[in-house]
């Protein structure tokens, strides 16, 4: 299966998984910080539904701030009913949009990173393929990539999984299951938790 097969799975997959959610559970607060599992859903749906002009237009009216734009046209997106933003994200599963210099790695990872952010709170487990994790963690650590991996996150430590074969660096030890490395790579504090080594203290200070 190649990378826009699987980015499509996990599209079709994750707009199933959402389709039985309560109005609670979609009100719930994520993993990414200020938004909801919701506001999550809207975010995934932003390549699927919003044009690049439009989103230059909108990246010129926060001054070139990418992030503020993508916060700008994600609250467009999630004034639209649940339903809806996941019946997109089933019916345009097969879209091969890439961001800008990006390859297929990039929206695969922001699926997988956001579905963690709705499924770790919701307590709904989910067996990522190996080789979907495997591509992820690398795109992330090959090159980080701003705005994803905070700024010195990877520096000086050894990330290793426990569940999967991949590793990356050399340092203190940082090691726990792929989704635990994928959540804590990208800044959320949340799986500290579930890592160990000698170096999750290091991490730790690293994400306060």
């Amino acid at each position: 299966m190649d990378t826009f097969a699987q980015i499509a799975d996990e599209r079709r997959s994750l707009a199933a998984l959402m389709s039985g959610l309560t109005g609670e559970q979609q009100a719930t607060q994520s993993l990414c910080s200020g938004w909801s599992v919701h506001d999550v859903i809207a975010h995934l749906v932003l390549p699927l539904e919003v044009s690049t002009p439009k989103f230059v237009l909108a990246m010129l009216a926060c001054r070139g701030n990418f992030d503020r734009a993508n916060v700008r046209l994600t609250r467009e997106q999630a004034r639209r009913p649940f339903g809806e933003l996941t019946e997109v994200l089933r019916r345009r599963a097969d879209s091969q949009f890439t961001p800008p210099g990006s390859g297929p790695e990039a929206p695969l990872t922001d699926l997988l990173v956001h579905g963690l952010d709705i499924r770790w709170p919701l307590g709904l487990p989910r067996d990522i393929p190996e080789e979907r994790l495997h591509t992820s963690l690398s795109y992330l650590t090959a090159a980080p990539v701003g705005g994803v991996v905070p700024k010195g996150t990877l520096a000086g430590l050894r990330f290793e999984a426990d569940d999967i074969d991949w590793a990356h660096g050399s340092g203190p030890t940082v090691s726990g299951d792929a989704e635990a490395l994928l959540l804590a790579i990208t800044g959320r504090t949340t799986a500290l938790g579930h890592l160990s080594g000698d170096g999750v203290s290091t991490l730790r200070g690293r994400l306060a």
